[in-house]
């Protein structure tokens, strides 16, 4: 099972807003989710997501394959870098 943090549409029409879930990648964009990690709301930016940094890292860590606009995401909110930190400690 290959597990990808991804983000999966809810809200209404022309008003949308987004959860960042740990998916299996063989699922629909809103299908099933293994966990939810955050939220993210357009309106609000990249500056308002939030995201649950504790859960972020254990997936990484266990191999999660983030998508594109999520690695974008976790760089701008600099969780990249302390997963960095974190490997090289161990």
């Amino acid at each position: 099972m290959s597990v990808k943090i991804r983000l999966t549409r809810m809200g209404r029409h022309s008003n949308p807003f987004y959860r960042i879930v740990a998916a299996d990648s063989h699922c629909a964009r809103d299908g099933r989710i293994i966990e939810q990690i955050g939220v993210y709301d357009p309106a609000k930016g990249l500056e308002g997501a939030i995201i649950d940094e504790k859960l972020a890292r254990k997936w990484i860590e266990a191999g999660a394959i983030p998508s594109d606009s999520i690695r974008a995401m976790f760089a701008k909110k600099g969780l990249n870098a302390k997963a960095v930190k974190a490997k090289e400690a161990k």
